[in-house]
């Protein structure tokens, strides 16, 4: 579990270095698709359980929404959905359903959502800041 957590945690500083050093990457766009291949992934893990497949393509599209809201709208919607994301991972185990994600992929999927969360709402609200000026 230690080790799930501090890749995750790697994963999503490496992820924010990467960002931060390709100048002509668009974070907006990187961070949206990002948002929506998360909450796909879900459903690549438990296509083979009929109720688990139905509630991760509600996630799924509900994710894929909020990065697309984020990408046309504003950020906050894509630091929201990386923080919701996160708690998506714990609530998903509670869920009386067969687990058929990689072990401890929940820690993993919840150091990474959350870094890269906090990382959106500081860009959000620094960009917030400059265009009210």
């Amino acid at each position: 579990m230690t080790l799930a957590l501090i890749i995750g945690l790697s994963l999503g500083f490496v992820s924010i270095l990467f960002s931060r050093l390709l100048k002509q990457l668009d974070e907006t766009i990187f961070y949206g698709l990002m948002l929506a291949v998360i909450g796909a992934l879900y459903v690549g893990y438990t296509w083979t359980d009929i109720t688990s497949l139905i509630i991760n393509c509600i996630q799924c599209f509900f994710f894929g929404a909020l990065a697309y809201f984020g990408i046309r709208k504003s950020m906050y919607f894509m630091a929201v959905g990386f923080v919701l994301h996160g708690a998506f991972d714990f609530v998903y185990s509670l869920f009386p359903l067969p687990d058929l994600r990689p072990p401890n992929y929940d820690v993993f999927c919840v150091s990474v959502d959350w870094v890269i969360g906090v990382y959106l709402f500081i860009i959000a609200h620094r960009q917030e800041r400059l265009t009210a000026k």
